[in-house]
């Protein structure tokens, strides 16, 4: 049976001939999706939202993370694709895009069966204009296999969240901060056999900060990719000010971060971001660790044993699943991922933010002092 058009099909939006239900790429790891932190002040709870989809798997899914003490809830879906691009929903996790670019709402609908179980409903809400980030893009021997097309934007969230058990929290917009990030493009997913692609592809080290920071009066983004030997190959720090400034994006120089780690760990306790204004003056932002949630746990995120983004588990799958972050065999894995880190930043002018610190690092990373082969 032929295809028919989308409702999308239209309006004038189409950047290629085709129909809005198709992609330009035949690449099976073509992505569209978001994450959106938001965490109290006092470092009680970090919760961690993000929708995709995956066009030519034909899948959507969705997630929900809420960290509290040393306990991380999930609540993941999966289903089919459908046309209506419009529809941010799957399974009990529903994405409402209230005015683009401004405000959102997303919503956890609780386990029918279990009243106390984790929900939200939260209106996400820009502060700051958005802020393209690098084109990213990495190679697995000769083969493009990532090339991501990002912006990021910092503002606050209203609303409640339910953990578990009953505990509420009422979110408000003094005493909690939110951060999202949105891309598209190409991303690996599970299920490809790489060939001797994957032979000849050994990194030695991989070194990632991602850092969204939001302060009264401005927004700072910090991106650092590094090898092994530290050369870098994405980089960005820039101060974004609110709308009704009218002033333009400043760049802030070529960062650098001091991190203070656990000791025998890879994990931040506290950091210096070492960043330049446009006249040259140094501007240092002191970083203290409030919580931290690892997005190889609960959220799809690789190396993730249990579940990843764009993976196939039938129509109408939805699991809840409750995560000890202190057994080992849960944060094992997860030490081979990225972490998001929900982080106080005091200005050299005492002013104090609250942003991600976003961080892997793997294998050897010499301005690190890291020599070995695992974290």
């Amino acid at each position: 049976m032929p295809q028919r058009p989308v409702p999308l099909d239209e309006y004038p939006v189409h950047q290629v001939p085709l129909s809005m239900r198709h992609v330009a790429t035949s690449d099976r790891n073509a992505y569209d999706r978001c994450i959106f932190h938001v965490f109290d002040h006092a470092g009680r709870a970090l919760l961690i939202a993000g929708l995709g989809v995956y066009p030519n798997t034909g899948v959507i899914d969705a997630y929900v993370t809420l960290r509290v003490g040393d306990v991380l809830h999930a609540v993941r879906a999966s289903d089919a694709l459908g046309e209506d691009r419009m529809r941010l929903c799957v399974g009990p996790l529903r994405f409402e895009v209230q005015q683009p670019l401004r405000s959102i709402r997303l919503v956890c609908e609780p386990d029918p069966a279990c009243a106390d179980s984790l929900s939200c409903d939260l209106v996400w809400h820009g502060d700051f204009p958005t802020v393209w980030e690098p084109h990213h893009t990495g190679r697995t021997g000769d083969r493009l296999t990532l090339e991501g097309r990002r912006f990021v934007q910092a503002g606050g969230a209203t609303g409640r969240i339910t953990a578990p058990g009953g505990t509420h929290y009422t979110v408000t917009g003094g005493e909690w901060t939110a951060t999202r990030d949105r891309s598209w493009g190409v991303r690996p997913i599970p299920g490809e056999q790489p060939g001797r692609a994957a032979e000849e592809h050994r990194p030695e080290g991989f070194h990632w900060i991602w850092c969204p920071i939001r302060f009264p009066d401005c927004f700072v983004m910090v991106i650092v990719q590094e090898d092994a030997d530290g050369y870098r190959t994405l980089n960005e720090a820039i101060r974004v000010h609110p709308e009704r400034a009218e002033r333009p994006e400043e760049q802030l120089g070529w960062p650098y971060a001091d991190i203070d780690y656990a000791p025998g760990t890879r994990t931040p306790r506290t950091a210096v971001l070492h960043l330049m204004d446009g006249a040259r003056k140094p501007v240092e932002l002191r970083a203290t660790v409030l919580t931290s949630s690892p997005l190889a746990v609960g959220a799809g995120y690789p190396p993730a044993p249990d579940w990843q983004h764009g993976t196939w588990r039938g129509r109408g799958w939805t699991e809840r699943i409750t995560y000890d972050l202190t057994d080992p065999a849960v944060t094992g894995p997860a030490r081979f991922g990225v972490t998001d880190h929900a982080t106080r930043f005091v200005r050299d002018d005492g002013v104090t933010g609250h942003g991600i610190l976003e961080h892997g690092s793997f294998g050897r990373h010499d301005p690190s002092g890291f020599t070995s082969a695992t974290p």
